[in-house]
């Protein structure tokens, strides 16, 4: 499959964002072929351990998602 930066382009926002969403799906279902360097591992780590620290202070995806294309009109 050939897909073109200029063919991208032309897409809406909210399909840009959908298709870099399906890129990373297909990336995150394949974990064993994505190689982390320490820093990142430590990284994660830490991120995983806020999580669990403070499991309320983010936000679900679903509310994110919403708010995304409102970052792009400002």
């Amino acid at each position: 499959m050939s897909t073109k930066t200029a063919d991208i382009l032309e897409l809406s926002i909210a399909e840009r964002i959908q298709m870099v969403e399906d890129i990373w799906d297909s990336i995150a279902a394949v974990p064993e072929a994505v190689s982390l360097s320490e820093d990142q591992k430590k990284e994660l780590d830490r991120r995983v351990e806020a999580y669990h620290l403070n499991p309320d202070a983010g936000s679900p995806r679903n509310e994110v998602r919403k708010r995304i294309p409102n970052w792009f009109r400002s």
